[in-house]
């Protein structure tokens, strides 16, 4: 199986970074001989073990083993990160989705720019689909405590004009439960699920009502499938901020899955400043195609990381790799 090393700047600082690295696996003898793509993205402060699941996930969607898709278009929403009001606004502009996922809790920031920042996606939205039904979702991150998110979420619930949900509000999911319990904004859990090593104690618990998968870190998408099925919650399918390569990962999953009540965050390529393909997965009328993209050698070549770069990333791709077959 072939690497190629990639390096994109992003259009805005996003988790803290603004250039996003990565890995596609190419192998030939996929399809019929007519090739695979897979991505491998974790982030590099990810220790080789946590990176194992999102190599099985790449090797998976080189190799296409994907299931029948259900649906030809997912609905996603925009994501809008911890910025100011005017660009969060012309974010949700350009971004045409008629749901905005937006972070909140951003370290170093008042209170007060959460409320502006969800005062202008909100208008943006009423803006762009006016008469229409449009919903705003919140990420913490797990960054608040069970008094803090029980003291904000009624603040940014009227600053949204009504909250689908709140996602991560805490970090362990004993909070999770009694945020859920204790207030009437709907609970989303993510890291409480894939970094858990029991991703089945938020069903348990009664700690969530919508279970969001990312299918790079949860080892690919028959890997969520499952998970799915077991969890017995609402999914949503979210990016691990990928090219469309990856974003291709996570549409698979969410045209497979049987029931998708709400929309997916998907729709991340919109904060690459490039992406190895000939035409990204951007949504149009706020919904992704159904399909792989295909890899465009120019633009893997034009966006190939530094020579330094690649070696560490080939490295750690060995390491990893040894890490999964000691594994499986």
């Amino acid at each position: 199986m072939q690497a190629h090393v990639w390096s994109i700047p992003l259009t805005t600082r996003f988790r803290g970074l603004t250039v996003r690295e990565g890995v596609l696996l190419h192998d030939p003898d996929a399809h019929d001989g007519a090739g695979g793509w897979g991505e491998w993205s974790p982030f590099t402060e990810y220790d080789d073990a946590v990176a194992a699941p999102w190599l099985a996930c790449a090797r998976e969607a080189a190799a296409g083993e994907w299931p029948t898709p259900l649906r030809e278009r997912v609905p996603v929403n925009v994501t809008v990160p911890a910025v100011g009001p005017e660009e969060a606004h012309a974010i949700v502009l350009r971004g045409g989705c008629r749901t905005a996922k937006v972070k909140v809790a951003e370290r170093g920031q008042a209170e007060g720019e959460d409320e502006a920042r969800l005062e202008a996606v909100r208008a943006a939205l009423t803006a762009l689909h006016p008469g229409e039904e449009t919903r705003v979702r919140i990420d913490v991150n797990g960054g608040w405590d069970v008094d803090t998110a029980l003291r904000r979420l009624p603040v940014l619930d009227r600053a949204a004009g009504g909250l689908e949900y709140v996602e991560q509000p805490c970090a362990s999911v004993e909070e999770l439960a009694e945020v859920r319990r204790r207030q009437h904004v709907p609970v989303a859990a993510d890291e409480s699920i894939r970094r858990a090593a029991d991703p089945y104690r938020v069903r348990d618990l009664e700690a969530a009502d919508v279970a969001v998968l990312k299918v790079q870190p949860l080892g690919g998408v028959a890997a969520c499938l499952r998970i799915a099925e077991d969890i017995g919650l609402p999914v949503v399918v979210s990016s691990a901020l990928e090219s469309s390569v990856g974003i291709a990962a996570g549409v698979a999953l969410a045209a497979a899955l049987p029931e998708l009540p709400h929309a997916c965050g998907l729709a991340t390529v919109q904060l690459f400043t490039g992406d190895p393909v000939t035409t990204s997965l951007l949504p149009v009328d706020g919904a992704l195609p159904v399909r792989r993209p295909q890899v465009d050698a120019a633009a893997l070549t034009r966006l190939a990381a530094p020579p330094d770069r690649a070696d560490w990333w080939a490295a750690r791709l060995a390491r990893t790799a040894a890490v999964l077959e000691r594994s499986s």
